[in-house]
């Protein structure tokens, strides 16, 4: 198993590809509040890492978050990595656990974003607007992969998160 490969290259423009189904490790998250996003990423990343070498689980691509509903208050999101192969149970790494899931797949909608977390809600609207003027009709969930590792010396103009949708046939 490799990385989505509609990952291979950023998407400057809304590009529409099949997926195949991929498999994950997830934290699933329920009722999240976006300020507290930030550390549920960071506590997440922090245990499943170490986690998955302990379990002979390899990650194949970068982090996503995986939507099951639209954001309001709060959110609904699982968190992992795309791996190898399947995860035989749970894995129980830094307190937290991990479970078996997918990417879904399917017919989608992608475009890759450069720039700080703060203007993804922004990218989001213009890619769903510029999706539904062509005709699709985005359906749940959605994702955002996070292709560039984040840290302290990271340039946040240069971070690249990769939106994706599912969408209705």
């Amino acid at each position: 198993m490799t990385e989505p490969s509609y990952l291979a290259e950023p998407h400057t423009e809304v590009t529409y590809l099949d997926a195949e189904e991929t498999p994950t490790v997830v934290r699933v998250t329920e009722g999240v509040a976006p300020h507290e996003m930030g550390g549920i990423f960071d506590e997440t990343f922090s245990a499943l890492v170490p986690g998955l070498t302990e379990f002979d689980v390899t990650a194949t691509g970068p982090a996503f978050s995986l939507h099951h509903r639209n954001p309001g208050a709060t959110m609904t999101f699982d968190l992992g990595f795309p791996v190898d192969k399947v995860l035989n149970g749970e894995l129980e790494a830094g307190g937290i656990t991990f479970y078996a899931s997918t990417l879904p797949a399917g017919r989608i909608a992608t475009i890759s974003y450069f720039g700080g977390y703060d203007g993804l809600g922004q990218a989001w609207q213009e890619f769903m607007e510029t999706v539904a003027r062509a005709g699709h009709q985005p359906q749940l969930p959605f994702w955002e992969i996070y292709v560039t590792e984040p840290g302290p010396d990271v340039d946040p103009s240069t971070l690249r998160t990769d939106l994706v949708t599912l969408l209705a046939r």
